[in-house]
């Protein structure tokens, strides 16, 4: 496997991301191969959840004359870091990128920087592929050509889910669970239904056209921050591309014992209700948030005595997390702006 250092002044070796083109000199490629889609895994600090990804896409039905996978390394410490470069090693259709600066979004931006297929498979670190995942990624992709296909994520619980979990917040654990196929936000599917990057697919000429991931969206380190799947989605609809949702395409999501606490639920929701209102101002919704606003106020308002609860408590949870997001909602809308 050769490696190169990217030279910041070579014009032939230009990256790209959400805010358009730009240098990223701290990324190390390696030479890659055309093939007909590259698997892109970013990864931060989790040598063995990405061991359990690598190893399903070892099992997959389509050989890896069909694929190649790009494991992106956000920042990993060293010992990390390193265990990571053993286990790309160690796969022959396999190759690594770098990025020193930590964040979901700048990754699958270097990622699709770093690919020369015409599609880019998305998948979490912590998601293990069906053997089947990328001989269906690539039978949906010859049926039409979407510019993003997002799938079924279905859970691999290290835990059982709590009994005071809310059903409706299943999807805050990344779980996609639907049934069915057919264009986002259209009559066919769930309403609510959105792209999780756990498992999605996406054309790089159309991600490129728009301006790829918004780089202030999506985790970076303890912010939960959310939706930059779902922007990209929309914002290719609005271009006039075609973003799809099909069950064929399944991956199993291990869902962490460490995120099944009261704690880390308000957390989450809170950050959702700061990541909506992001969302919509990016797509150029803000007279919704001005109109939700007043609502998000007063449920705060009503709600504020149930927030005396301990965080790590489960006690009065449907209080808690509707007041986590109405919060995270207020401070996004009336505190400073992030950068679009």
């Amino acid at each position: 496997m050769i490696v190169t250092p990217v030279c910041p002044n070579r014009a032939d070796r230009t990256e790209w991301s959400g805010s358009g083109f730009s240098k990223h000199p701290s990324i190390i490629l390696v030479d890659s191969v055309s093939m007909d889609v590259t698997v892109c895994i970013c990864t931060h600090n989790r040598p063995s959840y990405l061991r359990d990804c690598l190893e399903g896409l070892r099992r997959q039905t389509a050989g890896p004359d069909h694929f190649s996978i790009l494991v992106v390394d956000s920042a990993s410490h060293r010992d990390e870091a390193a265990q990571i470069a053993l286990l790309v090693a160690a796969i022959p259709n396999a190759r690594m990128v770098r990025v020193e600066r930590p964040g979901v979004s700048l990754a699958r931006n270097v990622g699709a920087a770093a690919t020369d297929t015409d599609y880019i498979a998305y998948i979490d670190d912590d998601a293990v592929p069906e053997p089947d995942w990328i001989e269906r990624i690539l039978h949906v992709i010859r049926e039409g050509r979407p510019a993003l296909i997002g799938g079924r994520i279905l859970p691999l619980w290290e835990a059982p889910l709590p009994a005071w979990w809310p059903a409706s917040l299943r999807g805050s654990l990344s779980i996609i669970e639907a049934e069915g196929r057919g264009e986002y936000r259209g009559s066919g599917l769930p309403k609510d239904l959105e792209p999780y990057g756990a498992n999605m697919v996406v054309h790089l000429p159309a991600l490129r056209a728009v301006g790829g991931f918004v780089e202030s969206s999506g985790r970076v380190g303890d912010m939960l921050l959310s939706d930059e799947e779902v922007q990209l989605a929309w914002r290719l609809q609005a271009a006039g591309y075609s973003a799809r949702y099909d069950s064929r395409i399944v991956v199993q999501h291990q869902i962490q014992a460490a995120r099944l606490t009261p704690s880390w639920l308000l957390s989450r929701l809170y950050w959702q209700g700061v990541s909506t209102v992001l969302t919509r101002r990016r797509l150029g919704l803000s007279l919704e948030v001005w109109r939700e606003l007043p609502r998000r106020l007063a449920v705060a308002a009503v709600l504020a005595p149930a927030g005396l609860v301990s965080r790590h408590s489960p006690w009065l949870l449907a209080c808690r997390w509707r007041l986590a997001y109405a919060a995270g909602f207020v401070r996004a809308a009336l505190g400073p702006k992030r950068p679009a």
